[in-house]
Protein backbone atom coordinates (compact mmCIF):
# COMPACT_ATOMS: atom_id res chain seq x y z
CA UNK A 1 0.00 0.00 0.00
CA UNK A 2 1.35 3.38 -0.66
CA UNK A 3 2.42 5.06 2.31
CA UNK A 4 -0.31 7.10 3.68
CA UNK A 5 -3.06 4.38 2.09
CA UNK A 6 -3.92 7.14 -0.80
CA UNK A 7 -3.11 7.17 -4.36
CA UNK A 8 0.15 9.92 -5.37
CA UNK A 9 -0.83 11.00 -9.07
CA UNK A 10 1.70 12.89 -10.81
CA UNK A 11 4.91 12.28 -12.49
CA UNK A 12 7.89 10.46 -11.06
CA UNK A 13 11.15 12.11 -10.92
CA UNK A 14 13.16 11.39 -14.54
CA UNK A 15 15.36 8.46 -14.09
CA UNK A 16 16.33 5.45 -15.12
CA UNK A 17 14.42 2.21 -13.89
CA UNK A 18 16.29 -0.07 -11.79
CA UNK A 19 17.04 -2.83 -13.90
CA UNK A 20 16.16 -1.03 -16.91
CA UNK A 21 19.04 -0.23 -19.12
CA UNK A 22 17.70 0.54 -22.76
CA UNK A 23 14.45 2.54 -21.47
CA UNK A 24 12.89 3.78 -24.63
CA UNK A 25 12.66 7.88 -24.95
CA UNK A 26 8.48 6.79 -25.75
CA UNK A 27 6.68 3.86 -26.33
CA UNK A 28 7.23 3.17 -30.22
CA UNK A 29 3.70 2.47 -30.41
CA UNK A 30 2.73 5.63 -28.67
CA UNK A 31 4.76 7.05 -30.33
CA UNK A 32 3.33 6.98 -34.06
CA UNK A 33 0.91 8.98 -32.48
CA UNK A 34 -2.34 10.07 -34.09
CA UNK A 35 -4.78 8.61 -35.49
CA UNK A 36 -3.18 5.49 -34.08
CA UNK A 37 -2.93 6.57 -30.32
CA UNK A 38 -3.94 8.90 -27.74
CA UNK A 39 -2.41 10.45 -24.78
CA UNK A 40 -4.08 9.40 -21.69
CA UNK A 41 -3.61 10.62 -17.95
CA UNK A 42 -3.99 7.22 -15.40
CA UNK A 43 -6.85 7.74 -12.99
CA UNK A 44 -5.71 7.64 -9.34
CA UNK A 45 -6.72 4.07 -7.78
CA UNK A 46 -7.64 4.86 -3.94
CA UNK A 47 -6.33 2.20 -1.13
CA UNK A 48 -3.84 1.08 -3.18
CA UNK A 49 -2.49 -2.63 -2.46
CA UNK A 50 0.16 -4.67 -4.35
CA UNK A 51 -1.31 -8.11 -3.96
CA UNK A 52 1.00 -9.99 -6.07
CA UNK A 53 4.35 -9.04 -8.10
CA UNK A 54 5.64 -11.50 -10.63
CA UNK A 55 9.15 -11.71 -9.55
CA UNK A 56 10.44 -14.58 -12.37
CA UNK A 57 8.73 -12.51 -15.13
CA UNK A 58 10.06 -9.04 -13.49
CA UNK A 59 13.71 -10.50 -13.52
CA UNK A 60 13.46 -11.82 -17.37
CA UNK A 61 12.24 -8.34 -18.86
CA UNK A 62 15.07 -6.59 -16.89
CA UNK A 63 13.48 -5.18 -13.91
CA UNK A 64 15.86 -5.52 -10.70
CA UNK A 65 13.73 -7.61 -8.00
CA UNK A 66 13.71 -5.41 -5.22
CA UNK A 67 12.03 -2.46 -7.46
CA UNK A 68 8.49 -4.00 -6.65
CA UNK A 69 9.16 -3.14 -2.97
CA UNK A 70 9.47 0.84 -3.68
CA UNK A 71 6.79 3.06 -2.94
CA UNK A 72 7.97 4.41 -7.10
CA UNK A 73 6.80 0.90 -7.87
CA UNK A 74 3.58 0.57 -6.18
CA UNK A 75 2.60 4.13 -7.53
CA UNK A 76 3.22 3.21 -11.05
CA UNK A 77 1.84 -0.16 -10.72
CA UNK A 78 -1.89 1.13 -9.31
CA UNK A 79 -1.40 3.66 -12.38
CA UNK A 80 -1.32 6.61 -9.47
CA UNK A 81 1.73 7.88 -11.02
CA UNK A 82 3.71 8.34 -14.90
CA UNK A 83 6.52 5.89 -15.85
CA UNK A 84 9.78 8.35 -15.88
CA UNK A 85 10.40 10.23 -19.16
CA UNK A 86 7.41 8.37 -20.75
CA UNK A 87 3.33 9.35 -21.38
CA UNK A 88 0.67 7.14 -21.00
CA UNK A 89 -1.33 6.25 -24.21
CA UNK A 90 -4.54 4.17 -25.64
CA UNK A 91 -4.64 2.92 -29.30
CA UNK A 92 -7.99 2.98 -31.29
CA UNK A 93 -9.03 -0.24 -32.98
CA UNK A 94 -12.36 -2.05 -34.63
CA UNK A 95 -13.53 -5.38 -35.11
CA UNK A 96 -15.93 -8.40 -35.72
CA UNK A 97 -17.35 -8.53 -32.32
CA UNK A 98 -19.46 -12.47 -32.20
CA UNK A 99 -19.35 -12.22 -36.22
CA UNK A 100 -20.98 -8.19 -36.17
CA UNK A 101 -18.80 -5.54 -37.54
CA UNK A 102 -17.82 -2.48 -34.87
CA UNK A 103 -16.13 0.37 -37.00
CA UNK A 104 -14.76 1.77 -33.31
CA UNK A 105 -13.73 -0.18 -30.40
CA UNK A 106 -10.25 0.93 -28.67
CA UNK A 107 -8.18 0.40 -25.06
CA UNK A 108 -11.30 1.63 -23.11
CA UNK A 109 -9.63 0.76 -20.11
CA UNK A 110 -5.73 -0.24 -20.97
CA UNK A 111 -2.94 2.02 -20.88
CA UNK A 112 0.43 1.40 -22.44
CA UNK A 113 2.68 2.63 -19.70
CA UNK A 114 6.26 2.43 -21.47
CA UNK A 115 8.43 0.27 -23.33
CA UNK A 116 12.15 -0.85 -23.01
CA UNK A 117 14.59 -3.43 -24.62
CA UNK A 118 14.64 -6.51 -22.26
CA UNK A 119 18.46 -7.92 -21.25
CA UNK A 120 18.08 -9.96 -24.37
CA UNK A 121 16.83 -7.25 -26.72
CA UNK A 122 13.66 -8.40 -26.94
CA UNK A 123 11.54 -5.58 -26.84
CA UNK A 124 8.89 -5.13 -23.75
CA UNK A 125 5.62 -3.43 -23.64
CA UNK A 126 3.91 -2.62 -20.39
CA UNK A 127 0.09 -2.25 -20.15
CA UNK A 128 -2.14 -1.32 -17.24
CA UNK A 129 -5.45 -2.65 -17.70
CA UNK A 130 -8.46 -1.51 -15.47
CA UNK A 131 -6.56 2.34 -14.77
CA UNK A 132 -9.59 4.38 -15.89
CA UNK A 133 -11.64 5.51 -18.86
CA UNK A 134 -9.85 6.68 -21.94
CA UNK A 135 -11.79 8.48 -24.98
CA UNK A 136 -12.38 4.83 -26.24
CA UNK A 137 -14.48 3.44 -23.38
CA UNK A 138 -17.88 4.05 -24.62
CA UNK A 139 -18.96 5.18 -21.16
CA UNK A 140 -17.77 2.69 -19.18
CA UNK A 141 -15.32 3.60 -16.07
CA UNK A 142 -12.46 2.26 -17.33
CA UNK A 143 -12.05 -0.14 -14.28
CA UNK A 144 -11.45 -3.88 -14.18
CA UNK A 145 -12.80 -6.28 -11.25
CA UNK A 146 -10.43 -7.96 -8.91
CA UNK A 147 -12.80 -11.01 -9.97
CA UNK A 148 -11.25 -10.70 -13.72
CA UNK A 149 -7.91 -9.49 -12.99
CA UNK A 150 -7.36 -12.92 -11.01
CA UNK A 151 -8.88 -14.84 -13.55
CA UNK A 152 -6.33 -13.00 -16.72
CA UNK A 153 -3.15 -13.52 -14.04
CA UNK A 154 -3.79 -16.88 -13.41
CA UNK A 155 -4.76 -18.01 -17.11
CA UNK A 156 -1.82 -15.92 -18.91
CA UNK A 157 0.78 -17.12 -16.04
CA UNK A 158 -0.90 -20.89 -16.95
CA UNK A 159 -0.58 -21.04 -20.55
CA UNK A 160 2.73 -20.02 -20.49
CA UNK A 161 3.91 -22.70 -18.62
CA UNK A 162 2.11 -24.57 -21.12
CA UNK A 163 4.20 -23.31 -23.90
CA UNK A 164 1.34 -21.29 -25.07
CA UNK A 165 2.37 -17.54 -26.54
CA UNK A 166 0.37 -15.34 -24.36
CA UNK A 167 0.71 -11.78 -22.52
CA UNK A 168 2.36 -11.92 -19.68
CA UNK A 169 0.97 -10.64 -15.81
CA UNK A 170 3.50 -8.79 -13.94
CA UNK A 171 1.49 -7.60 -10.81
CA UNK A 172 -1.89 -6.79 -9.35
CA UNK A 173 -2.86 -4.54 -6.97
CA UNK A 174 -6.33 -4.60 -5.40
CA UNK A 175 -8.40 -1.29 -3.86
CA UNK A 176 -11.27 -1.17 -1.82
CA UNK A 177 -12.63 1.04 -4.75
CA UNK A 178 -16.24 -0.40 -5.53
CA UNK A 179 -17.14 -1.10 -9.13
CA UNK A 180 -20.61 -1.73 -10.56
CA UNK A 181 -21.57 -4.53 -12.29
CA UNK A 182 -23.77 -7.22 -12.34
CA UNK A 183 -23.26 -6.45 -8.78
CA UNK A 184 -20.84 -4.70 -6.63
CA UNK A 185 -17.72 -5.58 -6.86
CA UNK A 186 -13.86 -4.20 -5.76
CA UNK A 187 -11.62 -2.79 -8.29
CA UNK A 188 -7.77 -3.60 -8.90
CA UNK A 189 -5.33 -3.01 -11.58
CA UNK A 190 -3.84 -5.72 -13.66
CA UNK A 191 0.00 -4.74 -15.55
CA UNK A 192 0.60 -7.32 -18.01
CA UNK A 193 3.50 -7.38 -20.79
CA UNK A 194 4.30 -8.75 -24.28
CA UNK A 195 6.74 -7.43 -27.08
CA UNK A 196 3.40 -5.78 -28.36
CA UNK A 197 -0.41 -5.90 -28.20
CA UNK A 198 -1.07 -4.56 -31.82
CA UNK A 199 -4.53 -6.93 -32.96
CA UNK A 200 -6.06 -7.51 -35.95
CA UNK A 201 -8.96 -4.92 -35.00
CA UNK A 202 -5.98 -2.05 -35.35
CA UNK A 203 -5.72 -3.23 -38.97
CA UNK A 204 -9.35 -3.66 -39.54
CA UNK A 205 -10.07 0.27 -38.17
CA UNK A 206 -7.04 1.89 -40.29
CA UNK A 207 -8.51 -0.18 -43.14
CA UNK A 208 -12.11 1.56 -42.57
CA UNK A 209 -11.34 5.06 -41.28
CA UNK A 210 -8.10 6.12 -42.35
CA UNK A 211 -5.61 6.00 -46.27
CA UNK A 212 -3.49 3.30 -47.51
CA UNK A 213 -0.46 4.96 -46.53
CA UNK A 214 -2.02 5.14 -43.14
CA UNK A 215 -2.62 1.00 -43.17
CA UNK A 216 0.65 0.67 -45.01
CA UNK A 217 2.68 2.66 -41.92
CA UNK A 218 1.24 0.58 -39.60
CA UNK A 219 2.46 -2.81 -40.84
CA UNK A 220 5.90 -1.40 -41.54
CA UNK A 221 6.12 -0.61 -37.92
CA UNK A 222 4.76 -3.88 -37.04
CA UNK A 223 7.27 -5.50 -39.53
CA UNK A 224 10.26 -3.62 -38.56
CA UNK A 225 10.00 -3.65 -35.04
CA UNK A 226 8.48 -7.62 -34.72
CA UNK A 227 9.19 -9.10 -37.91
CA UNK A 228 12.58 -7.47 -38.38
CA UNK A 229 14.28 -9.99 -41.19
CA UNK A 230 10.76 -8.97 -43.13
CA UNK A 231 11.81 -5.42 -43.96
CA UNK A 232 13.87 -6.24 -46.79
CA UNK A 233 11.73 -8.79 -48.70
CA UNK A 234 10.38 -7.42 -51.98
CA UNK A 235 6.92 -8.78 -50.95
CA UNK A 236 7.15 -7.82 -47.39
CA UNK A 237 3.48 -7.34 -46.74
CA UNK A 238 2.09 -10.63 -48.18
CA UNK A 239 5.36 -11.88 -46.48
CA UNK A 240 4.11 -11.11 -43.14
CA UNK A 241 0.77 -11.68 -43.59
CA UNK A 242 1.62 -15.23 -44.11
CA UNK A 243 2.81 -15.22 -41.18
CA UNK A 244 0.50 -13.54 -38.94
CA UNK A 245 -1.70 -16.23 -40.88
CA UNK A 246 0.59 -19.24 -39.54
CA UNK A 247 1.49 -18.35 -36.11
CA UNK A 248 -2.32 -17.69 -35.96
CA UNK A 249 -3.38 -21.41 -36.93
CA UNK A 250 -0.37 -22.37 -34.91
CA UNK A 251 -1.69 -21.03 -31.52
CA UNK A 252 -5.36 -22.42 -32.16
CA UNK A 253 -4.06 -25.86 -32.98
CA UNK A 254 -2.40 -25.63 -29.65
CA UNK A 255 -5.86 -24.32 -27.67
CA UNK A 256 -7.34 -27.47 -29.46
CA UNK A 257 -5.10 -30.11 -27.98
CA UNK A 258 -5.05 -28.63 -24.46
CA UNK A 259 -8.91 -28.22 -24.22
CA UNK A 260 -8.33 -24.48 -23.59
CA UNK A 261 -11.18 -22.45 -24.70
CA UNK A 262 -11.32 -18.59 -24.83
CA UNK A 263 -14.47 -17.50 -24.81
CA UNK A 264 -14.82 -13.72 -27.17
CA UNK A 265 -12.62 -14.60 -30.50
CA UNK A 266 -13.27 -11.80 -31.89
CA UNK A 267 -11.27 -10.03 -34.23
CA UNK A 268 -9.91 -7.19 -31.98
CA UNK A 269 -8.71 -10.26 -29.53
CA UNK A 270 -6.37 -11.68 -31.60
CA UNK A 271 -2.72 -10.64 -31.75
CA UNK A 272 -0.71 -10.21 -35.18
CA UNK A 273 1.83 -11.92 -32.91
CA UNK A 274 0.50 -14.69 -32.08
CA UNK A 275 -0.15 -14.34 -28.94
CA UNK A 276 -3.53 -15.38 -26.55
CA UNK A 277 -5.11 -12.03 -25.58
CA UNK A 278 -7.67 -10.79 -23.12
CA UNK A 279 -8.46 -13.71 -20.71
CA UNK A 280 -12.16 -12.56 -20.68
CA UNK A 281 -14.71 -15.88 -20.29
CA UNK A 282 -11.88 -18.03 -21.19
CA UNK A 283 -11.76 -21.89 -19.46
CA UNK A 284 -10.05 -25.26 -19.86
CA UNK A 285 -12.74 -28.07 -20.78
CA UNK A 286 -13.24 -30.57 -18.03
CA UNK A 287 -15.44 -33.19 -19.55
CA UNK A 288 -15.17 -33.88 -22.98
CA UNK A 289 -17.66 -32.01 -25.19
CA UNK A 290 -17.07 -30.41 -28.62
CA UNK A 291 -19.83 -28.21 -28.40
CA UNK A 292 -18.62 -26.89 -25.17
CA UNK A 293 -19.01 -23.30 -24.94
CA UNK A 294 -17.21 -21.20 -21.81
CA UNK A 295 -18.67 -17.92 -22.30
CA UNK A 296 -22.17 -18.13 -20.70
CA UNK A 297 -22.78 -14.83 -23.14
CA UNK A 298 -22.51 -16.74 -25.94
CA UNK A 299 -25.81 -17.88 -25.92
CA UNK A 300 -25.31 -19.16 -30.08
CA UNK A 301 -21.90 -21.34 -29.39
CA UNK A 302 -20.23 -19.51 -31.93
CA UNK A 303 -17.06 -20.23 -30.16
CA UNK A 304 -17.57 -23.34 -28.94
CA UNK A 305 -14.31 -25.52 -28.49
CA UNK A 306 -14.96 -27.18 -31.66
CA UNK A 307 -15.55 -23.87 -33.94
CA UNK A 308 -12.54 -22.33 -32.47
CA UNK A 309 -10.39 -23.55 -35.38
CA UNK A 310 -12.77 -22.26 -38.15
CA UNK A 311 -13.87 -18.78 -36.11
CA UNK A 312 -9.57 -18.46 -36.47
CA UNK A 313 -9.77 -19.02 -40.27
CA UNK A 314 -12.82 -17.00 -40.38
CA UNK A 315 -10.85 -14.08 -38.56
CA UNK A 316 -7.78 -14.30 -40.58
CA UNK A 317 -9.78 -13.53 -43.79
CA UNK A 318 -11.17 -10.32 -42.02
CA UNK A 319 -7.53 -9.23 -41.47
CA UNK A 320 -6.66 -10.15 -45.58
CA UNK A 321 -10.02 -7.97 -46.34
CA UNK A 322 -8.45 -5.10 -44.02
CA UNK A 323 -4.95 -5.45 -45.54
CA UNK A 324 -6.13 -6.13 -49.30
CA UNK A 325 -4.43 -2.55 -50.27
CA UNK A 326 -0.95 -3.81 -48.89
CA UNK A 327 -1.24 -6.71 -51.14
CA UNK A 328 -0.80 -4.79 -54.87
CA UNK A 329 0.55 -1.13 -56.00
CA UNK A 330 -1.71 -0.86 -58.55
CA UNK A 331 -5.00 1.07 -59.09
CA UNK A 332 -7.40 -0.92 -57.51
CA UNK A 333 -9.46 -2.10 -60.13
CA UNK A 334 -6.91 -3.97 -61.84
CA UNK A 335 -5.53 -5.21 -58.69
CA UNK A 336 -8.66 -6.54 -57.69
CA UNK A 337 -8.49 -9.98 -59.15
CA UNK A 338 -4.61 -10.36 -58.23
CA UNK A 339 -5.45 -9.25 -54.83
CA UNK A 340 -8.12 -11.53 -54.22
CA UNK A 341 -5.98 -14.56 -55.28
CA UNK A 342 -2.84 -13.84 -53.15
CA UNK A 343 -5.39 -13.62 -50.05
CA UNK A 344 -7.39 -17.17 -51.06
CA UNK A 345 -3.21 -18.14 -51.11
CA UNK A 346 -2.17 -16.62 -47.74
CA UNK A 347 -5.35 -18.00 -46.30
CA UNK A 348 -5.01 -21.71 -47.86
CA UNK A 349 -1.68 -21.71 -45.42
CA UNK A 350 -3.69 -21.25 -42.70
CA UNK A 351 -5.44 -24.84 -43.46
CA UNK A 352 -1.97 -26.11 -44.20
CA UNK A 353 -0.66 -25.16 -40.68
CA UNK A 354 -3.36 -26.07 -38.39
CA UNK A 355 -3.23 -29.28 -40.13
CA UNK A 356 0.18 -30.17 -39.61
CA UNK A 357 0.21 -28.91 -36.03
CA UNK A 358 -2.88 -30.34 -34.75
CA UNK A 359 -1.87 -33.49 -35.78
CA UNK A 360 1.43 -33.28 -34.61
CA UNK A 361 0.21 -31.88 -31.16
CA UNK A 362 -2.53 -35.35 -30.86
CA UNK A 363 0.44 -37.71 -31.98
CA UNK A 364 2.64 -36.68 -29.29
CA UNK A 365 -0.27 -36.73 -26.35
CA UNK A 366 -1.04 -40.10 -27.87
CA UNK A 367 2.69 -41.14 -27.91
CA UNK A 368 2.88 -41.56 -31.57
CA UNK A 369 6.19 -40.41 -32.78
CA UNK A 370 5.94 -40.93 -36.63
CA UNK A 371 2.83 -40.49 -39.36
CA UNK A 372 1.27 -43.24 -40.48
CA UNK A 373 -1.98 -44.09 -42.04
CA UNK A 374 -5.08 -43.84 -40.23
CA UNK A 375 -3.82 -42.00 -37.14
CA UNK A 376 -6.52 -39.50 -37.62
CA UNK A 377 -8.99 -42.39 -37.19
CA UNK A 378 -7.10 -43.63 -33.89
CA UNK A 379 -7.51 -39.99 -32.89
CA UNK A 380 -11.22 -39.69 -33.31
CA UNK A 381 -12.03 -42.76 -31.56
CA UNK A 382 -10.05 -41.66 -28.46
CA UNK A 383 -12.52 -38.38 -28.36
CA UNK A 384 -15.72 -39.99 -29.16
CA UNK A 385 -14.80 -42.46 -26.27
CA UNK A 386 -13.90 -39.30 -24.06
CA UNK A 387 -17.34 -37.52 -25.28
CA UNK A 388 -19.63 -40.82 -24.75
CA UNK A 389 -18.15 -41.51 -21.28
CA UNK A 390 -18.43 -38.00 -20.23
CA UNK A 391 -14.32 -38.48 -19.37
CA UNK A 392 -12.54 -35.51 -18.30
CA UNK A 393 -9.93 -34.19 -21.01
CA UNK A 394 -7.12 -33.65 -19.31
CA UNK A 395 -6.89 -36.45 -16.91
CA UNK A 396 -8.02 -38.81 -19.63
CA UNK A 397 -4.71 -38.14 -22.10
CA UNK A 398 -2.32 -38.06 -18.64
CA UNK A 399 -4.06 -40.96 -17.66
CA UNK A 400 -2.91 -43.07 -21.18
CA UNK A 401 0.97 -42.53 -19.86
CA UNK A 402 -0.14 -44.74 -16.99
CA UNK A 403 -2.39 -47.08 -18.68
CA UNK A 404 0.70 -47.79 -21.13
CA UNK A 405 2.90 -48.93 -18.28
CA UNK A 406 0.42 -50.63 -16.48
CA UNK A 407 -0.79 -54.02 -16.92
CA UNK A 408 -3.81 -54.32 -20.00
CA UNK A 409 -5.78 -56.21 -17.91
CA UNK A 410 -6.20 -54.31 -15.23
CA UNK A 411 -4.70 -50.95 -14.80
CA UNK A 412 -3.85 -49.75 -11.79
CA UNK A 413 -3.96 -46.31 -10.38
CA UNK A 414 -2.52 -43.59 -11.48
CA UNK A 415 1.54 -42.60 -10.45
CA UNK A 416 -0.27 -38.94 -10.46
CA UNK A 417 -2.09 -39.35 -7.78
CA UNK A 418 -5.24 -38.32 -10.02
CA UNK A 419 -7.56 -41.40 -9.16
CA UNK A 420 -8.10 -44.02 -12.19
CA UNK A 421 -6.03 -43.91 -14.72
CA UNK A 422 -9.30 -43.98 -16.88
CA UNK A 423 -12.14 -43.35 -15.23
CA UNK A 424 -14.73 -44.63 -17.65
CA UNK A 425 -18.25 -45.88 -16.85
CA UNK A 426 -19.21 -49.40 -17.56
CA UNK A 427 -20.40 -49.61 -20.52
CA UNK A 428 -17.87 -48.08 -22.00
CA UNK A 429 -15.13 -50.40 -20.40
CA UNK A 430 -15.54 -52.61 -23.50
CA UNK A 431 -14.80 -49.67 -26.28
CA UNK A 432 -12.13 -48.54 -24.02
CA UNK A 433 -10.58 -52.14 -24.02
CA UNK A 434 -10.82 -52.54 -27.99
CA UNK A 435 -9.27 -48.76 -28.40
CA UNK A 436 -6.37 -49.27 -26.14
CA UNK A 437 -5.32 -52.35 -27.79
CA UNK A 438 -5.32 -50.94 -31.44
CA UNK A 439 -3.84 -47.95 -29.88
CA UNK A 440 -0.70 -50.59 -28.21
CA UNK A 441 -0.41 -52.70 -31.68
CA UNK A 442 0.39 -48.94 -33.07
CA UNK A 443 2.59 -47.60 -30.90
CA UNK A 444 4.52 -51.50 -30.89
CA UNK A 445 4.86 -50.52 -34.47
CA UNK A 446 7.75 -47.67 -33.60
CA UNK A 447 9.77 -49.71 -31.64
CA UNK A 448 10.14 -47.46 -28.50
CA UNK A 449 10.19 -48.95 -24.76
CA UNK A 450 7.04 -48.09 -22.64
CA UNK A 451 8.94 -45.98 -19.93
CA UNK A 452 10.28 -43.69 -22.57
CA UNK A 453 7.53 -43.17 -24.07
CA UNK A 454 5.19 -42.76 -21.39
CA UNK A 455 7.98 -40.10 -19.81
CA UNK A 456 7.22 -38.47 -23.20
CA UNK A 457 3.84 -38.06 -22.99
CA UNK A 458 3.59 -36.74 -19.48
CA UNK A 459 6.06 -33.74 -21.24
CA UNK A 460 3.17 -33.03 -23.43
CA UNK A 461 -0.07 -33.84 -20.99
CA UNK A 462 -0.20 -31.65 -18.15
CA UNK A 463 -1.55 -33.16 -14.97
CA UNK A 464 -2.80 -29.53 -13.56
CA UNK A 465 -4.68 -26.69 -15.51
CA UNK A 466 -6.06 -23.67 -14.44
CA UNK A 467 -10.11 -25.44 -13.68
CA UNK A 468 -12.98 -22.38 -12.81
CA UNK A 469 -13.07 -23.58 -8.79
CA UNK A 470 -9.50 -23.30 -8.35
CA UNK A 471 -9.42 -19.75 -10.09
CA UNK A 472 -12.54 -19.08 -7.85
CA UNK A 473 -10.71 -20.12 -4.83
CA UNK A 474 -8.03 -17.61 -5.47
CA UNK A 475 -10.67 -14.76 -6.28
CA UNK A 476 -12.19 -15.49 -3.22
CA UNK A 477 -8.89 -15.36 -1.26
CA UNK A 478 -7.60 -12.51 -2.58
CA UNK A 479 -11.31 -10.66 -2.04
CA UNK A 480 -10.29 -11.29 1.84
CA UNK A 481 -7.23 -9.16 1.20
CA UNK A 482 -4.92 -12.13 1.22
CA UNK A 483 -2.69 -13.56 -1.97
CA UNK A 484 -1.99 -16.85 -0.51
CA UNK A 485 -4.36 -18.69 -2.41
CA UNK A 486 -3.36 -16.99 -5.70
CA UNK A 487 0.41 -17.73 -4.94
CA UNK A 488 0.18 -21.06 -4.21
CA UNK A 489 -2.12 -22.02 -7.35
CA UNK A 490 0.29 -20.16 -9.68
CA UNK A 491 3.11 -22.26 -7.84
CA UNK A 492 1.52 -25.50 -9.02
CA UNK A 493 0.18 -24.34 -12.89
CA UNK A 494 3.99 -23.17 -13.01
CA UNK A 495 5.15 -27.25 -13.24
CA UNK A 496 1.50 -27.98 -14.97
CA UNK A 497 3.82 -31.49 -16.36
CA UNK A 498 5.19 -32.16 -13.00
CA UNK A 499 3.76 -34.72 -10.42
CA UNK A 500 4.03 -31.94 -6.93
CA UNK A 501 3.58 -33.90 -3.58
CA UNK A 502 0.64 -32.68 -1.58
CA UNK A 503 -0.97 -30.68 -4.77
CA UNK A 504 -3.10 -33.69 -5.78
CA UNK A 505 -6.29 -31.71 -4.91
CA UNK A 506 -5.14 -29.25 -8.15
CA UNK A 507 -5.69 -31.80 -10.58
CA UNK A 508 -9.06 -32.53 -9.75
CA UNK A 509 -12.14 -31.73 -11.40
CA UNK A 510 -14.85 -29.99 -9.38
CA UNK A 511 -16.56 -32.69 -6.75
CA UNK A 512 -19.80 -34.63 -8.05
CA UNK A 513 -22.59 -31.64 -7.46
CA UNK A 514 -20.18 -28.59 -6.92
CA UNK A 515 -21.86 -26.07 -9.10
CA UNK A 516 -20.69 -25.24 -12.06
CA UNK A 517 -19.16 -22.35 -12.63
CA UNK A 518 -20.79 -19.54 -15.76
CA UNK A 519 -18.34 -17.19 -16.76
CA UNK A 520 -19.89 -14.24 -18.83
CA UNK A 521 -18.56 -11.03 -20.63
CA UNK A 522 -18.72 -8.66 -17.44
CA UNK A 523 -15.23 -7.37 -16.14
Amino acid sequence: MLSDGSPAPGAMPAGRMPGVTQLLAAPRFAALGAPYVVPVQAQPLAHAQLLYFNTALAADIGLAPQWSRTAQAQALLAGNADWPGQHASASVYAGHQFGAWVSQLGDGRVLTLAEWSAPDASPVELQLKGAGPTPYARGSDGRATLRSSVRELLACEALHALGVPTTRALSLVASRLTVQREELETAAVLSRTAPCFVRFGHFEFHAHHGTPAQLAELADHVIEHHFPYLTSHPQRHAAWLAEVIELTAALFAQWQTLGFCHGVLNTDNLSVLGLTLDYGPFGFMERFRPHHVCNASDTEGRYAYSAQPAIGRWNCERLLGACASLLSPQPEAAAAAAVASQAQALLARYDEVYHQEVMRRWRAKLGLRSAQDGDAALINRWLTLLQRARADFTLSFRGLAGALEADPANPAESADSAGPLLDFPPGEQAALAQWLADWRARLASEGCSPAQRAAAMRRVNPLYVLRNHLAQAAIEDAQRGSSAELERLLAVLARPFDVQPGAGHYAQPPAPGQAQLEIGCSA
